[in-house]
């Protein structure tokens, strides 16, 4: 897939997206720094880059949801249970917690990639 293509194609998951239904909403909430109350979301809340990896793995993660059947759908979910599984175990170290983002949105990434190669929408 050229650059070219690959742009259209991610064009028109932002569009599907849009026109998602509420209720293939999101079931993460992203980090509200107001009451970050555990040393990862405190980190996170604290660190530029960090919270950069938070607000892209969010995005990612309600895209990929939102496209997806209802199986595959689950099994997103239930990474993402583990994501945060991971994420809480890192504590306040920064380059734990920047391994599991990086890890994370190679894998959501991954699943827009794959939903992307089977256009055209």
């Amino acid at each position: 897939m050229t650059r070219r293509h690959a742009g259209i194609g991610i064009a028109a998951l932002g569009a599907a997206l849009a026109f998602a239904t509420p209720s293939f909403a999101i079931d993460y909430a992203p980090i509200d720094c107001a009451k970050a109350e555990t040393p990862a979301d405190r980190t996170v809340c604290s660190t530029y880059t960090l919270g950069q990896d938070e607000a892209r793995m969010a995005t990612l993660y309600g895209i990929a949801t939102a496209l997806v059947a209802m199986g595959q759908r689950g099994d997103i979910q239930d990474a993402q249970r583990a994501f945060i599984r991971e994420r809480e175990a890192c504590g306040a170290d920064t380059g734990c917690l920047s391994r599991v983002y990086a890890n994370r949105i190679r894998q959501l990434d991954g699943v827009i990639a794959t939903i992307a190669s089977r256009g055209p929408f």
